[in-house]
């Protein structure tokens, strides 16, 4: 296997951050599912949580660096008790707010005031739903999460989310279920489009899919049933020179849990914190946008999923 780092090299060798226009935030890894793709390892027992302090943080960053868009993730990020503070504190800042909901916790109890609490704020979502089969959904987040996410998508559009001509952004996400690569993402989304709007009357803007990332609980579950290997190679052999310039490291800082500074939130997870000139790790507490601006990208063999 060539390393991705050899494979950079070849075809040019830059791999470095340009400007930064998203900020993205890890608020901890605890959550209402388990999920057998979760990089995060997000979960019911989970205990990280961002405190209070670096949250401030994230905001007094946010305003100084004038970045444009804060992208909220977890976890659950909605299960912090500091999640409508950060998002309405955004939303005064003039930030475009986005979450990564699993669209099951606005059943979560407490959690009701969600769908409307995200139309005030005109937050856009970026929701997962691995497959429109219930068998598939269930199989890899649960029972019983399939009929649930539907429910949700049901109210958003309600509210007005996900239509055409609308401006609340209502967006899906679909990882494979198996060890393999998402098929083309244009006609999985016309798909999507109407198998869920024929069945359930469901609309939504778009769908993204993502390739799933070969570490942390995935990576565990590849290698029980023997699979790592396979799945390795296969993402190295599709890689795709033509994804250098469009992977969201290239514009996006990611802030984990506890105030650290990544490239990305799959560097967060296997620990590849950014440091500064003295080796130690950078803090969204002092951060400043020139300390991550222009400098080169961790990178892994991990990082052929995204590529």
């Amino acid at each position: 296997m060539q390393s991705f780092a050899e494979r950079v090299h070849a075809n040019g060798g830059d791999f470095s951050r340009r400007a930064v226009d998203v900020l993205q935030v890890n608020l901890g890894r605890y959550c209402n599912l388990a999920c057998i793709h979760c990089h995060v390892e997000s979960g019911p027992t989970r205990k990280e949580m961002m405190s209070r302090e670096n949250v401030e943080s994230v905001l007094r960053f946010l305003a100084r660096s004038g970045i444009p868009t804060l992208d909220i993730t977890g976890g659950a990020p909605e299960l912090h008790s500091d999640f409508p503070f950060l998002v309405a504190s955004a939303r005064r800042l003039e930030r475009h707010v986005m979450d990564r909901c699993n669209l099951t916790v606005i059943f979560e109890p407490g959690m009701e005031y969600l769908p409307e609490f995200f139309k005030r704020n005109q937050v856009e979502l970026v929701c997962s739903l691995p497959c429109y089969s219930e068998e598939n959904v269930d199989k890899q987040r649960g029972k019983g999460t399939f009929e649930a996410s539907i429910g949700a998508l049901q109210r958003l559009n309600e509210i007005g989310y996900g239509q055409a001509d609308g401006d609340l952004i209502l967006n899906l996400v679909y990882n494979p279920v198996g060890p393999h690569l998402p098929p083309p993402q244009e006609k999985l989304e016309q798909d999507y489009k109407q198998i869920l709007g024929e069945k359930f009357g469901i609309v939504f803007n778009h769908l993204f899919c993502l390739t799933n990332m070969p570490i942390t609980r995935y990576a565990t579950h590849l290698k029980l049933r023997n699979e790592y290997e396979r799945y390795q190679e296969l993402l190295e052999t599709n890689f795709n020179t033509a994804t250098l310039d469009q992977v969201m490291c290239r514009n996006l800082v990611s802030i984990g849990w506890d105030g650290a500074v990544y490239d990305c939130d799959f560097n967060q997870m296997l620990d590849l914190p950014l440091t500064d000139r003295a080796g130690g790790r950078l803090k969204i507490s002092s951060l400043a946008l020139d300390d991550v601006a222009g400098r080169p990208i961790i990178a892994g063999d991990h990082c052929y999923a995204c590529t």
